[in-house]
């Protein structure tokens, strides 16, 4: 083990654990009633009706039928994922907490999205990185579509979430080409980041990510990571890339997205980014 590693563990080890916080929500179980406000439902997008994959849509309490609500699209981390500190990731649209977290169960419509998994004519939501991409990319823009004609979301005020695997989807998927990176107005990325590293998959070089980060076009980015985020900020200051960046270090030893659940400082801050990102101007 390198000297490296070995003083990481050991700070990581020195910081608080987010169990040493109350938490003051409880994310909303998936069920399979109807959508309603305050439910938290499993839904699948018309054109995948005979399939496995699924998504999980919230409606916020106040949310009225014919109404216009932003609304926080979400991508999970990786599942069978299990650390040394007792974090666990399963890799399903269920499992997954920033939107809520971030609008506090008000005021944003909140859609988990999956990696969809194409095995021959089966379809089904992908457990481990990212399916079938032209398949994720086309569940996404549809189910975008979809719920913002349905249920009232503001296709000019998407911002797209993810954490560890979905943080770096953020990019990878949200931003992989022209059409899909029109869908979005913002971005909230916590814990890794497309470009960050080479993960062994096709395009995860840093040309290619390069290539999508161009995309953003000056959209803001929330970038967060637990530990420290200055990794990632030097990463991204390195692309020569300009753009409405904002990067926080999440104070905790925890590869979790348990904290946004929790009534801390950087939640406020992520909390009052999000409202000034989603402002529309007259």
């Amino acid at each position: 083990m390198s000297s490296a590693l070995v003083s990481g563990l050991l700070c990581a080890a020195e910081l608080p654990d987010l169990r040493s916080v109350p938490a003051d929500l409880a994310v909303p179980p998936m069920t399979t009633s109807a959508p309603a406000a305050g439910k938290r439902v499993r839904q699948t997008t018309p054109g995948w009706e005979n399939t496995a994959v699924h998504h999980a849509l919230y409606l916020p309490r106040d949310w009225k039928a014919g109404g216009h609500l932003p609304v926080i699209v979400e991508y999970a981390g990786n599942g069978n994922y299990r650390d040394r500190f007792g974090d666990e990731s399963h890799g399903t649209v269920e499992g997954s907490a920033l939107g809520y977290g971030l609008s506090a169960g008000t005021n944003f419509i909140w859609i988990c999205l999956p990696f969809v998994k194409v095995d021959g004519a089966s379809k089904s939501n992908a457990i481990t990185w990212w399916g079938d991409v032209a398949e994720t990319k086309r569940y996404c823009t549809n189910t975008v579509r979809f719920v913002c004609e349905r249920f009232g979301g503001d296709p000019q005020r998407v911002v797209l979430a993810g954490f560890s695997r979905g943080s770096i989807a953020a990019n990878f998927i949200g931003l992989h080409d022209d059409a899909i990176a029109a869908t979005w107005r913002a971005f909230f990325c916590y814990s890794h980041y497309d470009g960050e590293r080479d993960w062994g998959y096709a395009g995860a070089d840093r040309a290619s990510a390069l290539a999508r980060l161009r995309r953003l076009k000056g959209r803001p980015q929330f970038i967060c990571h637990e530990q420290d985020v200055g990794l990632l900020e030097r990463y991204v200051k390195s692309t020569g890339i300009e753009s409405a960046f904002t990067f926080a270090t999440v104070p905790f030893r925890n590869h979790n997205d348990q904290w946004i659940l929790r009534d801390i400082p950087l939640r406020r801050d992520a909390r009052a980014w999000l409202a000034k990102t989603v402002i529309v101007e007259k």
